[in-house]
């Protein structure tokens, strides 16, 4: 029991570390990241972190996958709670802006630092980068493909512009929040998709107004 209670407790703080890792990304970026900047912020010896990564690349593939995990349980997770259909569809994006607007991660999103980041590089980063991504247009698609077959978007949808359409939205809120402001362009990314939405579904009152 008691072994069992110091691995939770070195989970749990393994895990805020990688929390802090990821919210100094989303500002300094995956090469500004270090185990020395990590330490610094967190207070903490640079011995001690680095006890858990042995190197600065293992520090930045730990802190993509707890991004993903972040992602999972801010977004993912609340969308999985509402029926399927073009109401959980909705709810994704929904969730999407309402982390970006919780302040949670200064820089505003993670991934779309990195990706922006890494576009024109490769390694073992850019490929863990481009199979995030990938793996989360594919999941969009695929809430949008459910939708289509649930019958509440019309038949010929085109899900894969559909799932585009949502992302470009999302990326262009949370890439212009500091240039205007959250309060215009978190509304215009909701209006913008449920308004896209809308007009592809076969029952419009599955979805709220506005």
């Amino acid at each position: 029991m008691m072994v069992d209670g110091r691995v939770a407790r070195g989970e749990r703080t393994r895990t805020a570390v990688l929390d802090t890792a990821v919210a100094l990304v989303t500002q300094d970026g995956l090469d500004g990241l270090s185990l020395a900047q990590l330490a610094e912020a967190l207070g903490v010896s640079k011995s001690g972190l680095f006890a858990h990564w042995r190197s600065k690349q293992d520090l930045q593939l730990a802190t993509v996958e707890r991004a993903r995990e972040q992602w999972s349980e801010r977004v993912i997770g609340p969308a999985r709670a509402v029926p399927r259909g073009v109401r959980r569809l909705w709810a994704l994006h929904v969730a999407r802006l309402d982390f970006y607007a919780s302040s949670t991660l200064p820089g505003g999103c993670f991934f779309a630092t990195v990706k922006f980041e890494y576009n024109a590089r490769s390694g073992p980063l850019y490929e863990r980068i481009a199979q995030s991504h990938a793996e989360w247009m594919e999941y969009v698609e695929k809430l949008a493909r459910q939708a289509v077959e649930v019958g509440d978007l019309k038949p010929d949808t085109d899900v894969a512009m559909l799932a585009y359409e949502i992302e470009a939205a999302g990326v262009a809120a949370v890439m212009q929040f500091r240039l205007l402001s959250p309060q215009v362009v978190y509304p215009l990314a909701r209006r913008a998709v449920l308004e896209r939405l809308r007009g592809l579904c076969t029952d419009p009152t599955l979805l709220p107004e506005e």
